[in-house]
């Protein structure tokens, strides 16, 4: 199933939508929140030289070298 009305931070535009009830409570949509945070955290408190690396190979610049790329520079 294609998801074309969202934007998502990971560019994903296939897969099955997630639905959030539009009725949660403020302490719910905290509690929710907070788990996605803690959960990000204990992610990059692990891998965090792992995503860099995979960002700095795959990054993409618009079809266009970075001024450090040109210059040589590894960053």
């Amino acid at each position: 199933m294609k998801i074309r009305h969202l934007e998502l931070p990971s560019g994903t535009t296939d897969g099955i939508p997630l639905l959030i009830d539009a009725n949660l409570s403020t302490e719910q949509a905290v509690a929710v929140f907070e788990l996605i945070d803690d959960l990000r955290e204990q992610i990059v408190r692990y891998y965090a030289p792992q995503i860099q690396e995979y960002y700095r190979r795959n990054r993409v610049t618009n079809g266009h070298p970075t001024d450090a790329e040109q210059d040589g520079e590894p960053f």
